[in-house]
């Protein structure tokens, strides 16, 4: 049996029904690592496969609700009756559409579970196609020790991306020339990068890495690491990446997708999100299909311009994933 199981790859490759086959077979339970089905209210176009069952919470974590939904994972023929056998998955709706969650955030949260689960004999099996949120688990990043701040976040978050990028060139114009493309009009990595650096300057250096969590039922502090040395020296990590066979099937996939999830009422998630008072600057809402709805919703754009926009910014997100994913020599690749 692994340690940790970490499922990840392309949307919409099929890494829910992989997660829950292996589930069953290993006696694990899920844990999501994906960056929009950690918001709640959003349930359709972010795709949480949770079926009628209602979301029990453990603890607080940081004021992060930590907590599990059971999902039916297949029926046992006992005594002629069918018995229905259910696994719990973990990290979905942590926090609201209008909060921030960093990727430090999702470590803190990750571990938590992790380690409950460690001590109850349970496998973790870790899916979802955040390769970033994955990355900061598995190997820690330099700028870890670094929270976010929040007073700054509120101050840049109606910023633009042309005004978020002239904010970063002043603290260093050679960082913002060593962006990506993806990375220069990501408003979110922009007000990133602002914040370590406004941390840095206040500080003349950077601590060691480190989380110290506080463990369910525990007086004292667990000092929990998934750095790259703990965790791929120390801890037996089997790595599935689900990809697509061709360009043409990644682009049916797809089509089917958003087909599906505007029978299951996207367009009413929409409306309802923005009767709440939510609007399309807040960190949830800038998700692909709920971009392209509001637009339509608010006359911007036609429906038919609004499907065919989200179907593109699947795709294209698709295929950035592999590119980002395909540099980790870890994970094996499995064309679905």
């Amino acid at each position: 049996m692994q340690d940790i199981i970490v499922i990840t790859g392309q949307t919409a490759t099929g890494k829910t029904s992989l997660a829950l086959k292996l589930a069953q077979k290993h006696g694990g339970e899920i844990v999501n690592c994906d960056s929009r089905q950690i918001y709640k209210y959003m349930n359709v176009i972010t795709g949480k496969d949770v079926g009628k069952t209602k979301f029990i919470e453990e603890s607080k974590l940081n004021n992060f609700s930590i907590g599990f939904f059971p999902v039916l994972t297949k029926f046992n023929n006992f005594s002629a009756r069918f018995l229905p056998v259910f696994t719990n998955l973990w990290l979905y709706d942590i926090v609201k559409p209008d909060r921030y969650f960093s990727s430090f955030d999702f470590k803190q949260c990750a571990l938590y579970v992790i380690n409950s689960l460690k001590s109850r004999g349970k496998t973790p099996i870790i899916i979802g196609g955040s390769y970033f949120y994955l990355k900061h688990l598995l190997y820690g990043v330099d700028t870890e020790n670094i929270p976010p701040d929040w007073k700054l976040r509120i101050k840049l978050k109606d910023k633009s991306v042309d005004e978020l990028q002239k904010i970063l060139a002043k603290h260093s114009t050679q960082l913002i020339s060593q962006l990506s493309q993806s990375e220069r009009n990501n408003p979110q990595r922009l007000i990133r990068k602002i914040e370590i650096l406004q941390s840095r300057a206040k500080r003349r250096y950077v601590q060691p890495l480190g989380l110290e969590i506080q463990t369910q039922g525990s007086k004292t502090n667990e000092k929990l690491l998934l750095t790259k040395k703990l965790s791929l020296e120390n801890m037996q990590i089997k790595f599935f990446g689900l990809k697509f066979k061709n360009k043409d099937l990644l682009q049916r996939s797809v089509e089917k997708r958003v087909e599906e999830r505007l029978k299951h009422g996207a367009v009413a998630e929409v409306k309802k999100l923005l009767k709440m008072g939510y609007s399309e600057t807040d960190p949830g809402l800038k998700t692909i299909g709920y971009q392209q709805l509001m637009m339509y919703l608010k006359g911007a754009i036609d429906f038919d311009t609004a499907i065919q926009l989200w179907i593109n910014k699947e795709v294209q997100y698709a295929k950035r994933q592999y590119t980002f994913m395909k540099t980790d020599k870890n994970i094996k690749w499995r064309k679905v």
